[in-house]
């Protein structure tokens, strides 16, 4: 399985995914869950994938072909000249759905799961940064102002840090800490998560990668999150309210 998070803030889009699969205790490998296409100055564009390899790879092997053969056609749709980041949803979604139709069933039959789930976003110029789920059905879904964070993969240990900090306003760099946090709560929650990640931050009306890097579980900024965290985490509980009085008197030790 995998985790990968993205953000939808004023100032932009923040984009976090791990790099394990896992097909069993005795068969765990790195993969690259993020992609990337830009025009500079004029669009750019993050995908990242969760669920059945085969099936996500094959979407990504597909997006890449259009753009092979669009270089030999200019009639040939694909993620550089597509209107807007909807329709990039929509093309991304026909291929999903397309190949889940293909061999989904194939695969099921073997006993592992042909699900798949896509996150993509990004901006275009003229136009606001923009973010959304695509299913193995091919539906999606857009991130809206309410709730402005996209998961996939094994999304439960990391959600309760997104729900309680993160807002529309807040900034990015407020966002790549909490992103790295949650990812952390991940990692020490669920195995089938791990390192390295993929970092991709893109400022709103830049057209281009503000931030893109590779954070490995050693890197020193990483560590002083994850262990900053956690130490935060025990002074609050220390300073939270005591519940003696439920128990009529002390629950200390004598």
């Amino acid at each position: 399985m995998t985790y990968c998070v993205a953000l939808k803030l004023d100032e932009g889009l923040v984009f976090l995914s791990d790099t394990r699969t896992n097909a069993g205790v005795d068969d765990v490998s790195r993969y690259k869950k993020m992609f990337t296409w830009d025009v500079p100055g004029e669009r750019v564009i993050v995908l990242m994938t969760a669920g059945n390899l085969s099936i996500t790879q094959g979407v990504i092997t597909r997006l890449n072909m259009a753009l092979e053969a669009a270089s030999e056609d200019g009639e040939v749709e694909n993620l550089l000249n597509v209107p807007d980041l909807f329709r990039a949803a929509q093309v991304t979604g026909r291929l999903m759905r397309d190949l889940v139709g293909k061999h989904g069933e194939a695969i099921e039959k073997e006993g592992a799961s042909s699900g798949a789930s896509i996150i993509l976003g990004g901006q275009i110029k003229g136009q606001p940064p923009r973010l959304f789920l695509i299913y193995s059905a091919g539906n999606f879904i857009e991130c809206g102002e309410d709730t402005p964070f996209l998961q996939i993969g094994e999304i439960k240990y990391g959600k309760p840090i997104l729900d309680r900090t993160i807002r529309r306003e807040s900034s990015l760099d407020e966002g790549v800490r909490t992103v790295l946090v949650s990812m952390d709560s991940s990692v020490r929650s669920n195995l089938s998560v791990g390192p390295p990640f993929d970092l991709a931050v893109l400022k709103t009306g830049a057209f281009q990668m503000g931030v893109q890097r590779r954070v490995e579980d050693s890197d020193p900024t990483f560590r002083s999150i994850s262990d900053g965290w956690s130490a935060a985490l025990s002074r609050a509980v220390n300073d939270l309210p005591r519940t003696d009085d439920w128990f009529g008197g002390s629950l200390e030790s004598e």
